[in-house]
């Protein structure tokens, strides 16, 4: 991630536009809010099937990054395997520097 964007994500927590957790996240694709997701490198490989294909059959854009305890970190929480970002502008900012 962009050094930038780590202060970016945790904007967008602090704005309560992040949604984070398992069920939560899955949620948030299968709805439509989420606008762009996290997950973590050290998730379980079942953890990231399960969400790069949620994603993918949803059109979310994602990215795999970081650890669990960064992620939870950047939002102000304890570890986080998965983030999702429900805000459009947050969500553009995040998919511009990944460069999807």
């Amino acid at each position: 991630m962009v050094k930038n964007n780590i202060g970016l994500i945790s904007l967008a927590a602090k704005a309560g536009k992040v949604v984070s957790g398992g069920f939560m996240v899955e949620r948030a694709i299968i709805s439509g809010e989420a606008c762009f997701v996290f997950i973590s490198e050290d998730a379980s490989a079942n953890t990231k099937k399960k969400f790069e294909n949620k994603c993918k059959y949803y059109e979310v854009p994602y990215v795999i990054y970081g650890n669990k305890t960064d992620l939870g970190h950047y939002i102000g929480k304890e570890d986080r395997t998965t983030v999702a970002v429900i805000d459009e502008g947050f969500g553009n900012q995040f998919i511009k520097s990944f460069g999807l």
